[in-house]
Parts: structure tokens; sequence; C-alpha cells
């Protein structure tokens, strides 16, 4: 009996699983390879609009600032992968539960309390932010010294900064994915040149490293990234 084409078998299902997903990674590498190579003043962002954008340039700086014993945010792009999260899934709270009741003054630890989607947090709460940064130091955010800029985001983080019950996740938000884009893989647009991992030592997605585990001495190998990449 000849085969049925029309009716996939599970071999050719899981061929052309393993295909898409190909696909869908070298897709993803592409996109982020295409980003690594416009400076960051240069780049286009897919969700921020240009002063959004220049607050998370200057607010990733003063978290993970360039003069300190490792890589600083700017350097490892971390505003590239925060903006393409925000026109994303994440962004959009696809993989989140977003149906009411919401009671966004309920204790934090009750868990998220706010209809807003992460990115719509980042969107009110750095015009907030921007707004209480006039008012207090004549100035927003980005065109604040550095100083001062330590200041403010120290407000911001200690809660001073009255930004409303719906956006009191904007700090804790904005650190977690400052950290992200950091140390995630270099496909999401940040940790350029896998230069956070260089410096923590982490070898990435390499195969195996099982035998120099407990070994007394330094991983001697630099990390790998998930395209297949090595630093």
């Amino acid at each position: 009996m000849p085969p049925d084409f029309t009716k996939p078998s599970r071999r050719t299902f899981l061929a052309g699983t393993a295909a898409g997903a190909a696909l869908s990674v070298f897709a993803m590498h592409a996109r982020a390879q295409a980003a690594r190579e416009v400076p960051l003043d240069q780049y286009q962002p897919e969700y921020l609009t240009a002063a959004e954008y220049a607050f998370i340039m200057a607010a990733t700086d003063r978290i993970i600032p360039e003069d300190g014993e490792g890589p600083g945010a700017l350097e490892t792009r971390v505003p590239v992968f925060i903006d393409r999260q925000l026109a994303g899934d994440f962004g959009t709270a696809a993989d989140l539960y977003m149906e009411g009741p919401f009671t966004p003054t309920a204790d934090p630890f009750l868990g998220t309390q706010t209809p807003l989607t992460p990115a719509e947090i980042y969107r009110g709460g750095i015009a907030a932010f921007d707004a209480w940064c006039a008012q207090t130091h004549n100035a927003s955010f980005a065109d604040l010294d550095a100083e001062t800029q330590d200041a403010a985001i120290t407000a911001l983080s200690e809660g001073d900064v009255p930004l409303g019950p719906e956006l009191r996740e904007f700090w804790s938000l904005l650190l977690q994915n400052t950290r992200e884009g950091y140390f995630s893989d270099p496909q999401y647009g940040g940790n350029a040149g896998m230069a956070s991992w260089v410096y923590i030592g982490f070898p990435g997605a390499r195969g195996s490293f099982f035998e120099w585990v407990g070994r007394p001495e330094a991983y001697p190998l630099g990390p790998v990234n998930i395209a297949g990449e090595r630093a």
C-alpha cells in the first residue's frame, strides 16, 4: 500500500518540528546579530519611544555602570534586550494570567495585582518617574548628572517615588530585566560578546564540562552561546 502523503507520519512530524525549531533559533540569532551591529545610539527601538529608550540607557548604566570591575550594561547592550522583551510576549503578558479582579493596593506578598502588562508598566513608570525627576531635580532622569541619577534611582528603589499602585512593580521589573539582559544568551539581544559570561567564568551552552567540576583550577575554555559561537 503506497504511503498517504496527506497524513504526516511521526517521523515527518518530528522532522518538521526539528526544522521549525532550527529555523526559529536561526531567525533569533540573525535578529540578535543585526542588533549587535548597530551602535546603541543608532539602534531603532521596537517598542520604546526615543525618550523611553534614553531613560533605559541611563537607568541600566547606573544599575550596572561601566566603571565597575566587569563590563557594564551598555557594553553588554542590556537596553536592546529590554526593548525586545517589551516588544514581545513578555511585554504583552502573553504568558501571564491577566484576568481580574485586581486589587493594586493589596499587600505585595499576595502577588501581582496590576491590570497592566509589563510593557504598560514600563511606559507608565518611566513617565511618572521622569515627571518626579523634573519636579525634584529640574530635569528628566536621562538629563541628570551621574550623581543625581544615583540619588534618584535610589529613591525609586526604596519606594520614595510616588508611582501609583498599578505601577509599583516598575522598579523590580527594571532591575530584574537589567540582570536578565546582562546574563542571558546573546540571541536575546543582551550580553554582547558573552562579556558577562567571560567575566564570571560561565561556560555557556557547552555540551559537557563535567570533568572540570570540583577541580582546583579555573575552567580554561571560554563560553559558547546557543548558536555555537565562542567568545
